[in-house]
């Protein structure tokens, strides 16, 4: 038997409304008829109490730390997986077969390159262009080349697609950094990695190759993968909104990497490289910041400490901790900011400010320092984030593709503005008296 909130209006009627309860015991009510019946609607700012789909993808437990991809404990997927595997696993819901695997890794091979003509469209944008606007622009400009019809009408198409999308989005990102600052774009090798792939399309010259080493390819593809999808966040709830509207794929995505742009969500490891450089670049000790940022006067903010989600601490984070330390000791890196990252952390570690506050450095605090050694530059962070979250935003598109009962997300809203109000002439304004428009 199906259980009942129910809810009392002020003029005494009241309403049952269904309680719906996921596969992990969430409970919510299911208030999608509440306006039908009742002529009212629920007011919820940013969302923070509303269930905006039922999803099969992705798990979160902000209270235990808890983060699963597709019920597999992301410690698991991390410890014993790869980027690519773990998009397979979002993208179709199961552990790849090895044909499976080698199938599409064949596709993303075979749609690593981007057409001839394609990567003229680089030139139309100024040099100092924002990566992430090239990149919305140029995933939007790839439909027209991988879609014609715009409409995927079949598992294997999405497969096709969703691996061309994937492949070539890393190729997009590196030419638009190399576009940047003023080096011939370089093609993807053949015989690399997908990750690997990426860091020699980034680094490497026509007349020198770059080889990554082993802990580098790494500790990027923990960073892709750790970011690979995230339940319903800003860009993810985009990506949603947009495909409601059976918008195709690329058009989707593209809205992602839009929604990811924003300071407050992918640009969050950025504001911690900024404010290393900042402390760097002053004359006040580690000390001596973390007491201004417990001090409520003050502005100074800790970035890269807490989330909005974990309560107790973010899982990727303690992955992403060793995977930033073992990078730093194989790699040497003579940056001060790491030093400045690592000093910051002890010391808020044993702070009992912090620790009564479940302030924990964040994925955000260690991919920072990571991208940072890896030499990625502070403009290509977000980039980054965008081609790590594509499969799950092709996994959230693909969900609502796959939905017979799908809808056009359309949320409501309380107007708050003027009522209805009568005209007023010219000469009723103020100012100068001209005479009405005709």
């Amino acid at each position: 038997m199906t259980a009942n909130a129910v809810l009392t209006l002020p003029d005494g009627q009241t309403v049952a409304l269904p309680v719906v309860v996921g596969s992990e015991g969430e409970k919510a009510i299911d208030i999608s008829r509440l306006r039908y019946r009742t002529g009212h609607i629920t007011v919820d700012d940013a969302y923070e109490n509303t269930g905006s789909c039922r999803s099969a993808i992705t798990f979160i437990d902000g209270d235990r730390g808890v983060l699963r991809y597709r019920g597999y404990p992301i410690e698991e997927v991390a410890k014993r997986s790869t980027f690519i595997e773990a998009a397979q696993l979002l993208i179709w819901g199961e552990l790849p077969t090895t044909e499976q695997r080698m199938r599409f890794s064949d596709l993303l091979t075979d749609n690593s390159a981007l057409p001839e003509d394609f990567r003229r469209h680089f030139s139309g944008f100024p040099p100092h262009a924002h990566p992430m606007s090239i990149l919305s622009a140029m995933i939007n400009c790839l439909q027209a080349y991988d879609l014609p019809g715009q409409v995927i009408d079949d598992e294997e198409e999405l497969e096709r697609v969703a691996a061309s999308l994937i492949s070539k989005v890393r190729t997009i990102a590196s030419a638009a950094y190399k576009s940047s600052i003023s080096e011939p774009i370089m093609y993807p090798r053949y015989d690399m990695k997908y990750t690997e792939n990426f860091l020699h399309m980034m680094f490497s010259r026509p007349y020198r190759d770059y080889v990554p080493s082993p802990e580098a390819t790494r500790a990027l593809d923990l960073f892709l993968m750790l970011h690979a999808d995230h339940e319903q966040n800003c860009s993810t709830s985009t990506v949603r909104m947009v495909a409601s509207g059976q918008a195709n794929l690329y058009a989707s995505a593209a809205a992602g990497v839009c929604a990811l742009w924003g300071r407050l969500h992918g640009g969050a490891n950025q504001a911690v490289l900024e404010m290393l450089t900042a402390i760097q670049t002053s004359d006040v000790s580690i000390h001596d910041y973390v007491t201004k940022v417990k001090d409520r006067r003050s502005k100074v903010r800790l970035m890269g400490f807490g989330h909005r989600v974990y309560k107790n601490f973010d899982p990727r984070a303690l992955i992403l901790k060793k995977a930033a330390d073992d990078l730093l000791d194989q790699m040497h890196v003579a940056d001060p900011r790491l030093e400045l990252a690592r000093q910051l952390e002890a010391v808020a570690l044993a702070d009992d400010y912090f620790i009564e506050r479940r302030l924990y450095p964040n994925v955000d605090f260690y991919s920072g320092i990571i991208l940072t050694a890896l030499g990625i530059p502070v403009e290509m962070f977000t980039v980054l984030f965008a081609i790590g979250r594509m499969p799950g935003w092709i996994a959230n598109w693909a969900e609502i593709h796959r939905d017979p009962e799908s809808r056009i997300y359309r949320p409501r809203q309380v107007y708050v503005g003027q009522t209805e109000r009568p005209w007023l002439l010219q000469s009723q304004r103020g100012g100068s008296s001209e005479p009405d428009p005709v």
